[in-house]
């Protein structure tokens, strides 16, 4: 998408702390972190919330990768004790940036409920 920020990073547009990409997901430090380890994981085709995500076997299988992947990148970043993957949808549910992305945050105690 044309003024998405995140397809922007995707694509190397701006600048990033990267932490793993492949050829479908890419995954960055998140700018304010919420947690001593914060980052974003996105896929790189443009979904603008999980609301577009359809039943097609393209988005199961894009989707089902990058959740197979986050134990992957929860490695790089020394999740050992565990860690807390969040998605925003909508303005209820506080999504800022309308690309479809999931918080990876951990290195402390996390709280519960989070919000």
């Amino acid at each position: 998408m044309e003024n998405c920020i995140f397809c922007k990073i995707a694509a190397k547009e701006i600048p990033s702390n990267a932490v793993y990409e492949d050829e479908e997901i890419y995954c960055f430090h998140d700018l304010e972190p919420q947690a001593p380890v914060h980052v974003l994981i996105i896929p790189k085709k443009h979904f603008a919330s999980l609301n577009e995500v359809t039943e097609s076997a393209e988005d199961k299988e894009l989707l089902g990768h990058l959740m197979a992947k986050v134990g992957q990148i929860a490695d790089i970043l020394g999740l050992e004790n565990g860690y807390r993957l969040v998605n925003n949808c909508g303005e209820d549910g506080m999504q800022t940036v309308p690309h479809l992305h999931f918080h990876l945050l951990g290195k402390r105690k996390l709280t519960w409920p989070p919000g």
